[in-house]
């Protein structure tokens, strides 16, 4: 991931946006180990990594976990706060020990909602970072199945 990639704060954020978005974060470190979220669970905050590693994952049949991408410094963890139901698509664990900015989604939304610029502005960084993360997800389903029989996939 490049210092320019759109899941990055800086690379998708007018200052202005980010500082008015940073006064509503709280620092909040993870142990590695620790799950962030699990897919299926109510999505009602969201982080910004300031320091380590975290995996997302999801589900595959047969109980397997698939690690779809890792996230680093500047990175948002989560998009589906932004999005009812607001239920965790993807899982998160934390890979070294992480420190995080935490952000409550509802307070979030609430300003979005009351602010049409800030609210577009992180509408369009969110939308940019699920698509990226929808990419991430089908380039690594195809690395673990394609070998097994790509044409089964279309």
């Amino acid at each position: 991931m490049n210092a320019l990639s759109p899941t990055r704060i800086a690379a998708s954020l007018s200052a202005d946006h980010r500082e008015r978005l940073m006064a509503l974060a709280r620092e909040v470190n993870f142990a590695e180990g620790a799950r962030l979220f699990r897919e299926g669970a109510v999505a009602d905050r969201f982080w910004i990594v300031r320091s380590g590693t975290v995996n997302l994952d999801f589900r595959v049949p047969g109980g397997r976990t698939i690690v779809i991408e890792s996230l680093g410094h500047g990175e948002l963890v989560g998009w589906s706060w932004l999005f009812a139901p607001y239920v965790w698509q993807l899982g998160a664990e934390a890979m070294t020990p992480v420190r995080t900015h935490e952000f409550d989604a509802l307070a979030v939304r609430t300003m979005m909602d009351a602010d049409p610029a800030f609210g577009s502005a992180v509408g369009h960084w969110v939308g940019q970072v699920l698509a990226h993360r929808l990419h991430a997800a089908r380039i690594r389903l195809l690395d673990r199945y394609a070998p097994q029989g790509f044409e089964a996939l279309f």
